[in-house]
């Protein structure tokens, strides 16, 4: 009986769990991975967009908004032509407006390279130049029938280019007065002058100077103005003659009195002269080409010192204009 009793004996089983706390398990560790994330995709976007310039941030925006059309055009700033993402970055680090794309470099390239070719054409131009001064002193050295008037000649380097100026002397005017028909021996002279411009391409001005002695009745008639325009052409048709090209002559024009070569003394023989200008490149692109503002406010100006002088009005028979 004892023995049946312990076999009636009921079997108790405990389950006992482990890891308790099921109201607060570890999926609170996964949101606040996915936050951590978030907050560094934030901030990394903040710190790119602060270090993308404008133009980059147009250029994300047209992608995003017409992704195909901006792939079939090349991509654009900002979308995925530059070369570096970092701000300065790039083939060039000295940049340091925003990303440096390939164009901008062979584009930098490109002007640095017609930079120095204008360099060195300025230069072959300026050496060409004061080759053909050299040139016409040479002649009228080593010509004895020119060497009588090499005190007549006045040669300098302006900023148009190398300017030959004939001056009257009382002894050996270049035209009679009141007249504009060239003297024989000024007539040899131009031929000669024109003969050693035929060996540089440089286009040509004339100007024509008279001194301040006004003709009698002038101020409504022939005057200074029309004799020294008539004596720059007439001048103009002796060139011609000795060689020089019709089309290689720009501009003849006649500066009466206005700009004398002796300031202090306006009826000074040498104002009556003849001015000739062998254009250098620029000049030339000043004349067929306007000049914008800027442009002109940097370029070089006239001392202001110095103004033309007025022709004085003295009393003169006709015909007495020089």
């Amino acid at each position: 009986m004892a023995g049946d009793s312990k076999k009636l004996q009921p079997i108790i089983i405990k389950k006992v769990k482990k890891g308790g706390h099921g109201a607060h398990g570890g999926a609170w560790k996964i949101a606040y991975a996915d936050f951590v994330t978030a907050m560094m995709a934030f901030f990394l976007l903040m710190w790119l967009l602060g270090s993308t310039t404008e133009g980059d941030k147009k250029g994300i925006a047209d992608y995003f908004q017409s992704p195909m059309k901006v792939s079939l055009l090349g991509g654009g700033s900002g979308s995925g032509d530059s070369s570096h993402l970092v701000k300065g970055g790039g083939e060039d680090i000295t940049r340091s407006g925003g990303q440096v794309k390939r164009g901008d470099v062979e584009g930098d390239k490109h002007h640095y390279a017609l930079r120095k070719l204008k360099e060195e054409q300025l230069r072959a131009e300026a050496a060409r130049l004061k080759a053909l001064q050299d040139k016409v002193e040479s002649e009228l050295q080593n010509n004895a029938k020119f060497a009588q008037f090499a005190s007549q000649i006045k040669m300098d380097m302006t900023r148009d280019g190398l300017r030959i100026q004939i001056v009257d002397e009382l002894a050996r005017p270049m035209f009679d007065s009141g007249s504009a028909v060239v003297k024989p021996y000024m007539r040899e002279l131009l031929r000669a002058i024109g003969s050693v411009l035929v060996e540089v391409p440089n286009r040509i001005t004339l100007e024509g100077h008279t001194d301040a002695q006004p003709f009698g009745g002038g101020e409504r008639g022939y005057s200074n103005w029309e004799l020294s325009s008539d004596r720059a052409n007439a001048s103009r048709r002796e060139l011609v003659a000795g060689g020089l090209t019709e089309d290689r002559v720009l501009r003849v024009q006649g500066l009466a009195s206005s700009m004398p070569f002796n300031k202090e003394d306006p009826l000074d023989p040498q104002n009556r002269r003849i001015s000739l200008i062998v254009m250098n490149r620029e000049a030339e692109d000043r004349v067929f080409r306007p000049v914008a503002p800027e442009e002109a406010a940097s370029a070089p100006q006239e001392d202001p010192s110095i103004k033309p002088d007025k022709p004085k009005l003295v009393s003169s028979p006709a015909g007495a204009g020089r």
